[in-house]
């Protein structure tokens, strides 16, 4: 077992995280990921990422433990993943024109230290204007349904995004330079 731990299950995340070339091991939390009534989307996603990491941290105390959770939301609302086809599509109409935020909560967790690092991330997305048939067409290729909001910047050229203020890869679920800040300040990466 290496001395870090990815308490995720996205093969984004692995792919990004393999980007700073640190050995890790994937461990996914299994965490109830449910939101709570009055919540802040902010204060979601650092719960979301420092349980994730806790919870694996406590099974592996002398290993350093990163916990991710990414969220798209517009208008204070949380979009998730799609439950369906007519979840996916309403998804992608609400953003259609408008600007979004994606959100990542990141977390460094050392249980044996009783070390804890939270922080967040944000982009700003603004997205063209989208036809139903623009919506329909990516939907038809079934990458929605694995991605809060419904999209990922990286799918179709990022042809949905006219423009981003912030961090690309977390956009994509894990910030990469932010990371890497959080992982030398903590003595795991060089």
């Amino acid at each position: 077992m290496s001395k870090l731990i990815l308490a995720s299950a996205s093969p984004r995340r692995h792919e990004l995280l393999s980007q700073l070339g640190t050995p890790f091991t994937v461990l996914p939390a299994d965490i109830d990921e449910q939101h709570h009534a009055g919540e802040a989307p902010r204060d979601y996603v650092m719960r979301m990422s420092r349980t994730k990491a806790q919870e694996v941290a406590q099974q592996y105390p002398d290993a350093w433990v990163l916990g991710a959770d990414t969220m798209v939301t517009i208008d204070d609302r949380i979009l998730g993943k799609p439950k369906d086809t007519a979840d996916a599509a309403a998804m992608l109409s609400s953003l259609s024109g408008r600007v979004h935020a994606v959100m990542t909560g990141l977390s460094l967790v050392q249980h044996g230290q009783g070390y804890t690092a939270v922080e967040t991330v944000s982009t700003r997305i603004y997205f063209r204007v989208l036809s139903e048939a623009d919506i329909l067409a990516y939907i038809a290729t079934k990458k929605p349904f694995d991605k809060a909001g419904a999209y990922a910047i990286q799918d179709q050229d990022g042809v949905f995004v006219e423009r981003y203020e912030g961090c690309y890869t977390n956009v994509m679920g894990l910030p990469v330079q932010r990371t890497a800040a959080m992982l030398r300040c903590a003595g795991c990466l060089s």
